[in-house]
C-alpha cells in the first residue's frame, strides 16, 4: 500500500458513497497506520465521517487521537493507509485539503498582543478571503460568539472562555467543510463549555459544517455528538451512537461504556498543540 495514497491515488475530486450511518462521507480513512521507529502509534484504523456530522473521537491519553488528527490535517505523513477529505488526498492535494478544514488545537494559538478583530483579520487574509466577505464574516461570527463588543480589546485581556470562543470563531471564518476541535473546552467552567457548544451546534446546523472533536468530557460527547469512536492503544475499539455504545457494554452512561472498553489504568501523553499550530502556519507560508 502506498504511503499516504488517496482512495483513487490521484488527488482528484471523487464521487461520494454512502456510509454505514446512511449519509455522505466527507472524511474517509482506510487502514491508516503511523509508526515511529519501533512504536506504532496508530494501528490500521478505518472509519468514515458523514457530511454535517458531529463526530467525537475519544480515548485515554496516548491512545493515538492526536496522531490521527495530525495525519488528517497534513501535519504528519502516514506510514501507510489512505485518507480522503472531501474527495482529496491531503498528501497529494495539500492546499485543496487545507482549504476544506479549520482546526482548533488544545493549546492556545491566538496572538495576545493583537485585538480579537485583528486575530480574525489575519486568519482571513491567510485564507485569501475577499475583503468585503471577510469583514462581513468576522462581524457575523464575533456577534454569534458574543465577542463583538470586545473586538477592539487585546486578546491578552480575555478570560479563558472568551479566548476559546474566539479561536473557534476563527476556525469557522473561511467557512470550512470540516472543523477539527482538539479538546476545545479543556479547563473551562461548565457555563462556558455549555455556551461554546451551543454556538458550535448552531453553526453545525445552519452551515452543515462537519465537526470532528476530541474531548475527555464524556457529558459533552454524549450531548453533542451524532456518533462516537473510541480509540485505545492505537486502535479503534468501538464506533456508534452513545446509545449503541451503552448497549454494547451493557452500561447506563457513556463514561461507564468508555471505561468498559478501555479499562481504568492511568495513561500519560505530552501536549504539543502549540508546535502543531506553528508547523501548520509554516506550511501555509511555504505554499
Amino acid at each position: 500500500m502506498a504511503v499516504g495514497g488517496g482512495f483513487w491515488h490521484t488527488g482528484a475530486t471523487v464521487s461520494k458513497t454512502k456510509t454505514e450511518s446512511g449519509g455522505n462521507p466527507l472524511i474517509r480513512v482506510e487502514n491508516l497506520t503511523k509508526t515511529f521507529d519501533q512504536f506504532t502509534a496508530v494501528k490500521d484504523i478505518t472509519f468514515q465521517v458523514d457530511s454535517g456530522e458531529i463526530f467525537a473521537f475519544l480515548g485515554p491519553n496516548g491512545a493515538g487521537k492526536t496522531t490521527t488528527i495530525k495525519m488528517l490535517t497534513t501535519l504528519l505523513r502516514p506510514t501507510s493507509g489512505r485518507i480522503d477529505l472531501d474527495g482529496f488526498d491531503p498528501w497529494v492535494k495539500q492546499r485543496e485539503a487545507r482549504q476544506r478544514f479549520g482546526i482548533v488545537f488544545q493549546d492556545p494559538s491566538l496572538d495576545g498582543e493583537q485585538t480579537a478583530y485583528e486575530n480574525m483579520e489575519l486568519h482571513g487574509i491567510l485564507y485569501h478571503i475577499p475583503h468585503k466577505v471577510r469583514h462581513e464574516r468576522i462581524e457575523e461570527l464575533l456577534k454569534l460568539f458574543e465577542l463583538w463588543e470586545r473586538r477592539k480589546d487585546l486578546v491578552k485581556t480575555f478570560s479563558g472562555g472568551m479566548k476559546r470562543r474566539l479561536e473557534i470563531a476563527r476556525g469557522f471564518l473561511h467557512t470550512p467543510k470540516i472543523l477539527f476541535l482538539d479538546e476545545p473546552t479543556l479547563g473551562l467552567d461548565p457555563q462556558s463549555r455549555n455556551q461554546l457548544w451551543n454556538h458550535v451546534k448552531a453553526l453545525n446546523a445552519s452551515e452543515k459544517t462537519t465537526v470532528f472533536l476530541t474531548t475527555h468530557y464524556m457529558d459533552e460527547a454524549d450531548r453533542v455528538a451524532h456518533r462516537i469512536a473510541i480509540m485505545d492503544h492505537g486502535a479503534i475499539v468501538a464506533i456508534g451512537t452513545s446509545a449503541e455504545l451503552k448497549a454494547k457494554t451493557n452500561t447506563d452512561s457513556l463514561e461507564a461504556a468508555f471505561l468498559a472498553l478501555t479499562g481504568e489504568s492511568l495513561r500519560d501523553e505530552a501536549a504539543n498543540s502549540a508546535d502543531q499550530m506553528r508547523r501548520f502556519a509554516q506550511m501555509w507560508q511555504r505554499r
